[in-house]
């Protein structure tokens, strides 16, 4: 069977409050979040590509081009632009996804694929883009509310791998 085209995108386009600077410039293992990130997506996937907010980063980003601080932004921005109709998106803070991870979750892809633990990191189709863009225009603008509106597959994923980093004390912890 001919393996699935994936695009990747890195998610940067949270205010980074609780860490205290940008989580997108914090090291682990030799790496900054977003080289690592960019590195894992490549893995596993056929384009890569990073989405937030443009200007506050001290890289090139495609700007998700809404007013809006929220997850759905991106994954919104990231499926309009993505040349694949299969995005798996990884926020910048999940240091410990790997490109199994990835592979999983853009394989098992219906609207969506997603962890148990939420739906980041996860899978959305470009299917899923109509709901997805009705939410982010009238809410609410939590991604797993969008569930009820798409088929969605639910994997099971080593807890440990997707630790995100919310605080610098979090960080020290992994």
């Amino acid at each position: 069977m001919a393996r699935r085209a994936l695009s990747g995108v890195v998610l940067v386009g949270g205010a980074s409050s609780r860490f205290g600077s940008p989580k997108a410039l914090a090291r682990f293992d030799g790496e900054t979040f977003v080289e690592r990130a960019r590195r894992v997506l490549g893995e596993a996937c056929d384009e890569v590509l990073v989405i937030g907010k443009a200007g506050e980063l001290p890289f090139a980003v495609i700007d998700d081009a809404s007013e809006v601080r929220a997850p759905i932004a991106g994954v919104v921005a990231g499926l309009r632009v993505a040349a694949n109709d299969v995005v798996v998106f990884l926020p910048v803070d999940c240091p410990r996804v790997t490109a199994d991870v990835v592979r999983a979750l853009g394989d098992a892809c219906l609207d969506a694929a997603v962890p148990q633990t939420g739906p980041l990191p996860g899978a959305w189709a470009k299917s899923a883009l109509p709901v997805l863009e009705r939410r982010l225009a009238e809410g609410p603008l939590a991604l797993y509310r969008a569930y009820e509106d798409l088929d969605v597959a639910k994997l099971e994923i080593d807890p440990r791998l997707l630790a995100d980093v919310d605080t610098p004390r979090e960080l020290e912890n992994l």
